[in-house]
């Protein structure tokens, strides 16, 4: 715990088998009170890893996709009682010694999310982050911070954290099951005016990190575009989308 508040972790997992424990240990278990894997259909060992180290919340029997996955974990942190949810990658890309960090800026009831940016300090291209999605990465933040009037450094990073209070507002059980997910979410929560707070994440590549290959990043970046659109027309009051209303 932190602050009185419980600290879960949750971890949604894809043909993980091989980083799992490595992750796992890198959790400062003296601050989180549970952490909660969902393997996504995987077809190695990730399921059986998870549950040996006794952290398997539930394994889907086929893959519902990257944004599927992650609605299966934070429901499953909720039930579990969580006050604080971070969600950290089981393939080791990012480094879970930030979660005391992030939790404690939702503990403290500074923010409602707090994200783990990659792009301050020496930079993701230092920690091998391809250039195109280095360049994707700034092109999209920098259209999203114009329409939406904030100022993030990156809307792009799988480290994140979450308020109680902000899974139970925002509704993002009408979200993609895809890699979408999580911009569609923190454009939900700009929507509803929550608090967004970052801090300083270094980008980790590594052959076992999980990464989505080219044609699936032109696919995000086109629904990154679609998703602003949307968001725009419906504060215009000229299209009504379920994923802004309460």
């Amino acid at each position: 715990m932190i602050h009185g508040k419980r600290v879960v972790v949750v971890m949604p997992a894809y043909f993980a088998e091989q980083t799992i424990a490595q992750t796992l240990a890198s959790v400062p278990m003296d601050v989180v009170d549970r952490v909660l894997l969902v393997d996504d259909g995987s077809t190695d060992g990730t399921a059986r890893v998870a549950e040996e180290l006794g952290i398997l919340a539930a394994a889907h029997p086929e893959n519902r996709g990257y944004g599927g996955n992650q609605k299966t974990c934070y429901a499953a942190a909720l039930v579990d009682g969580a006050d604080v949810v971070v969600m950290v990658h089981p393939d080791d890309q990012y480094d879970p010694g930030l979660v005391p960090a992030m939790a404690s800026m939702i503990a403290l009831e500074r923010y409602d999310i707090v994200l783990g940016s990659r792009m301050h300090g020496r930079g993701p291209l230092d920690g091998g982050m391809p250039r195109y999605k280095y360049a994707a990465n700034r092109l999209l933040t920098a259209a999203e911070n114009r329409i939406t009037g904030r100022r993030l450094s990156e809307y792009h990073t799988g480290l994140r954290a979450y308020s109680r209070g902000a899974l139970e507002a925002i509704p993002w059980h009408r979200n993609s099951d895809d890699f979408i997910f999580d911009n569609q979410l923190l454009l939900q929560a700009i929507h509803l005016d929550l608090d967004i707070g970052e801090i300083s994440c270094p980008a980790r590549y590594f052959p076992a990190a999980s990464s989505i290959s080219f044609r699936r990043s032109v696919v995000y970046g086109i629904g990154v575009l679609r998703t602003m659109g949307r968001w725009r027309l419906h504060r215009a009051g000229l299209l009504t989308s379920p994923l802004f209303e309460p």
